[in-house]
């Protein structure tokens, strides 16, 4: 897909705020953290021997709400394109086979839209927003999403969601030509990436780029000390408010009412208690499982002793049935096995004895009239 650079109609304009209130927004864009990382990794990783073109793009790719208001953006993947100030070159192709086969990994997903590295919108981004929006190669009927990513070295990072409307252009202008409309966003994480985060921060700020993964009681008492903080600076500004030492927000003052009525209201003591409470159950419970851990490991060790006592016990008791039933032979061996009697104590007579006493005895026959 090529096309050159002419006066195309590109607008931007952005919902005023009080429209977003009672949901009024036409769509609400939520952003999984994997998706920004690997958006900025394509932007790092980007070929820098290409100097005309100052952006990446790719699509995005995640779950859509039944009603359509709402999506949330789960992955992206990279598209080739090449851009200078005449023409803007996407490989379409490549595109619909990458499409192709994430769809197949993640059948539940679906295309949402597409990204870019750059806040700018022109001419190539309307081109770029109709070809994802369209009914054949796009999401249509639902709009696509544009996300525009700032990456540049040392800056925060910026980020900004759009939709679009056709606009009222002639037939011939309409595949490029597109009003843009930002919508409201979030970046939504889980207790683990909130943790994975903020190890990320800390290697940011500190001079060899790493930092330690910290244990569950360092990361308990790193979340006190931020709660301290956070608290000190909220009633920092509450009192220079009260005192008239700068000018209070309505906005702001209702955030913090509504927060601090989901606070439960007890006194300090109660707090103390119920905390120490809970110290308690936490150390009966690890009590607890470290005894049946000690009981399974004692049981097993009692289920295998008798096996290998009990193979040798009858192994020695074998034995010693073997040589008393030698001897015994001995002693019925007759003549043989007296003559060799003397000799069983040392432990080859039995044999001899065993021969003696082994023979069979010829039958003797009735002796008629006391003969």
């Amino acid at each position: 897909m090529a096309v050159e650079q002419e006066h195309f109609v590109h607008l931007a304009r952005p919902l005023a705020p009080s429209s977003f209130a009672a949901g009024s927004a036409p769509l609400t864009v939520n952003l999984q953290p994997q998706a920004v990382f690997s958006v900025v990794d394509h932007a790092v990783r980007r070929d820098i021997r290409d100097t005309q073109s100052t952006r990446v793009i790719g699509a995005l790719v995640g779950t859509r709400s039944e009603d359509g208001s709402e999506v949330e953006v789960r992955s992206t993947f990279a598209i080739p394109h090449t851009e200078n100030e005449d023409q803007v070159e996407v490989d379409v192709e490549y595109q619909k086979n990458m499409l192709a086969l994430t769809l197949k990994a993640s059948p539940r997903e679906t295309l949402l839209g597409w990204y870019t590295t750059s806040h700018e919108l022109n001419s190539f981004s309307a081109l770029i927003q109709n070809f994802f929006a369209s009914p054949e190669t796009g999401t249509f009927p639902h709009p696509a999403v544009h996300l525009t990513i700032s990456t540049e070295p040392g800056v925060p990072i910026e980020t900004k969601t759009y939709i679009s409307a056709p606009v009222a252009v002639s037939p011939d202008r309409a595949a490029e030509s597109c009003l843009f409309i930002e919508v409201p966003h979030k970046l939504l994480f889980t207790d683990a990436e909130r943790a994975a985060l903020g190890t990320a921060t800390a290697a940011a700020t500190s001079e060899s780029r790493s930092a330690p993964v910290v244990s569950d009681i360092e990361s308990l008492t790193q979340s006190l000390e931020t709660l301290s903080d956070l608290l000190e600076r909220v009633s920092g500004y509450v009192g220079e408010v009260l005192d008239e030492e700068r000018d209070g927000s309505h906005a702001l003052g209702q955030y913090l009412m509504n927060a601090l009525s989901l606070a439960p209201k007890v006194s300090p003591t109660q707090i103390e208690h119920d905390f120490n409470n809970h110290i308690q159950d936490v150390l009966m419970v690890s009590y607890l499982a470290n005894t049946i851990r000690t009981q399974i490991d004692l049981a097993q060790r009692l289920a295998t002793a008798p096996l290998a006592g009990g193979f040798e016990g009858g192994a020695d008791k074998g034995g010693k049935e073997g040589e008393e039933g030698s001897g015994g032979k001995q002693q019925d061996g007759g003549a043989g096995g007296r003559s060799g009697g003397g000799r069983g104590a040392k432990g080859r007579g039995g044999r001899g004895g065993g021969r003696g006493g082994g023979q069979q005895r010829e039958p003797r026959e009735p002796r008629e009239n006391g003969e």
